[in-house]
């Protein structure tokens, strides 16, 4: 009954808070975050302890990862329409300047963060902030957020030149980032150990890579024929479904093979998915747009859960607010400069050029699955580079999906509109009828 009750009050609180931030004009997805700090742990959980009720909202952090499984399929559903935007003839197009964006404004990032962390571990010193902890959270400055990046493109229908080069460079930016961090964590590890694992830096990343892409399209290829014996638009939907939970399923597996540790991203495996789909399957465009609307509240609950995920306690450390603002400046600062000369350099618009790398700032899942990763460098270490995450992740997910949209209206992609609701056009319709 307590996990049935807290969806349902994640649903509904999700849902109310879009009301409240209407007004504001901001985005959907900030109003199902907030309403997950609130009903989280550090508001409507509280309330849920001190009253011994299992279920009023999440009664602390351990409470919510309970709900994970839904954040994993989540993210494989955000993947997959990803996916959909590696068509054949827009790659055509845009493939030169999505992929040399996606790598330059990475790599960028990973080296403006990396410099100015190094620098403040030298004035700071090794026992605040040691020099694997600044090299590995320069990494993680790499990975970008799809989710809160699809769903504000989605909720505003946004469309054009800019919109068309964001997809696939948040798509990429995953496998720059499995490579930028493998390769910054060896090295990490090897600052702690004084021994560089040549198989953790170089093998592993490039079997993960590897293995993520042929799964998606084995499975990929395995979906659209098994797609082709059913007619119904229903079993078609049940049968898009069965195939995203099944690659999000396979990729939680891990083979050891000696030193080499086969594993898979979900995020490519799903991305690469849906591409192999779109291009091979003739009604993917169908079943790509009944898809989006069955994922609807899946993707309300998942954003709620990231918003109680949230550690709101890491303001209280003076230490961790100062890095992680350092942190945040940075990265903006490498996104935003990296992006811009790269696509300067590929000849692309000048609105591309100023607003592309606004876009580009939200951080989230990948960021802290990375974070989870670098535990392995030790106790104290690893709970630095979480903190640093996390008071990160907070800042760019409550003000990330604003400047996205803001930048995506400025670059003339989202046409403002007196919307009125489906139920004031459904009366009408009706009225119409009936006369």
């Amino acid at each position: 009954m307590d996990i049935l009750l807290s969806i349902a009050i994640a649903l509904l609180a999700g849902l109310f808070m879009t009301r409240v931030i209407k007004p504001l004009g901001l985005p959907a997805v900030t109003g199902y975050l907030i309403a997950g700090v609130l009903i989280g742990p550090y508001g409507l959980g509280q309330l849920g302890n001190l009253l011994s009720v299992e279920g009023l909202g999440f009664t602390s952090l351990s409470y919510v990862e309970r709900f994970g499984v839904i954040s994993d399929v989540a993210l494989g559903f955000i993947a997959f329409s990803i996916g959909n935007e590696f068509r054949l003839s827009q790659l055509k197009k845009i493939g030169k300047q999505a992929t040399v964006i996606g790598v330059v404004q990475a790599v960028t990032a990973t080296v403006v963060v990396d410099i100015a962390l190094c620098v403040l571990s030298v004035i700071l010193g090794e026992t605040v902030l040691p020099m694997s902890v600044a090299v590995t959270l320069g990494a993680i400055a790499s990975a970008t957020a799809p989710a809160a990046t699809l769903m504000v493109v989605r909720q505003y229908k946004a469309k054009g030149k800019l919109t068309d080069l964001l997809l696939p460079i948040v798509a990429l930016d995953d496998a720059v980032g499995l490579v930028l961090f493998a390769v910054s964590f060896g090295i990490a590890k090897g600052m702690v150990s004084g021994h560089i694992d040549v198989y953790s830096v170089v093998i592993n990343p490039i079997v993960e890579i590897v293995a993520s892409l042929l799964l998606g399209v084995v499975v990929g290829l395995l979906f659209s024929e098994t797609e082709k014996h059913f007619h119904s638009r229903s079993k078609r939907l049940s049968v898009s479904v069965t195939f995203v939970i099944l690659t999000v399923a396979i990729t939680m597996l891990k083979i050891p093979l000696g030193p080499v540790t086969i594993s898979m991203s979900p995020l490519l495996s799903c991305m690469m998915l849906g591409t192999v789909f779109c291009n091979v399957c003739e009604s993917s465009e169908e079943l790509m747009d009944r898809v989006d609307r069955w994922t609807t509240p899946l993707f309300v609950l998942f954003f709620v859960i990231s918003g109680a995920e949230l550690e709101l306690s890491v303001f209280t450390q003076l230490a961790i607010v100062g890095i992680g603002v350092v942190f945040i400046l940075s990265r903006s600062i490498g996104k935003l400069t990296g992006t811009a000369l790269s696509a300067k350099l590929t000849g692309c618009d000048d609105k591309i050029v100023k607003y592309l790398g606004i876009t580009l700032l939200p951080q989230a899942g990948v960021a802290l699955g990375m974070s989870v990763s670098a535990m392995q460098l030790g106790e104290t270490e690893g709970a630095l580079v979480r903190n640093i995450v996390l008071f990160a992740v907070l800042i760019y997910e409550l003000v990330g999906p604003v400047l996205t949209k803001n930048a995506l209206l400025k670059a003339g992609e989202i046409i403002p509109e007196n919307k009125r609701s489906a139920k004031v056009l459904n009366t009408k319709k009706e009225k119409v009828t009936h006369e």
